[in-house]
């Protein structure tokens, strides 16, 4: 697989999304890598991990998010599962489904009927241990804030206590596993 061919065929300008997905994406590639260099005894597939790393947001560009210059129609929260989409369509449904399971710590189908949000009515929650390190290391780095300057672990936790005691539970578990 060619990740930058893939970015590529879907990004073709060089605009401020591209820009963006394109920083955020190696961040959280060269983070997860570390974890994965830090933890041999994990036997992580370090290749698989750079891969899906810089791919997890390829479906940005279809939502409406102008903070980070994308110009699409969908609410932000379907990023993931549009970028599932996009590559299960191109043949790698597993890097698929780290697109479409590193949204908060995942998304429970009770959550996303609660919410209302336009996504399968199924679970969503990183399951690999692949999966788990890109979705924690995610959430170090913000599209807009943090873009140059990861968040620190109390501001990674403070963000999950936003969202549910669940999602800091999460975090707590893969700290213990990945720090």
């Amino acid at each position: 697989m060619n990740y930058t061919n893939i970015i590529n065929k879907y990004y073709p300008e060089d605009n401020d999304c591209k820009r963006t997905l394109l920083k955020h994406s190696r961040m959280v590639a060269d983070y997860a890598l570390k974890i994965a260099d830090n933890h041999p005894e994990l036997n992580l597939d370090k290749k698989f991990i750079e891969e899906a790393a810089m791919l997890h947001d390829i479906g940005i560009f279809l939502t409406s998010a102008p903070d980070i210059g994308c110009t699409g129609d969908a609410p932000y929260i379907c990023h993931g599962h549009l970028g599932a989409q996009l590559l299960r369509k191109e043949g790698y449904p597993l890097h698929a489904r780290v697109c479409e399971r590193h949204t908060g710590t995942g998304l429970t189908k009770e959550n996303i009927i609660k919410n209302g949000w336009p996504l399968p009515q199924q679970d969503l929650l990183p399951e690999s241990l692949e999966e788990q390190v890109i979705c924690f290391a995610d959430k170090f780095f913000s599209k807009v804030k943090y873009l140059h300057k990861p968040r620190t672990y109390e501001q990674v936790l403070a963000g999950m206590a936003r969202i549910s005691p669940q999602s800091v539970e999460k975090i707590e578990k893969w700290a213990a596993l990945f720090l």
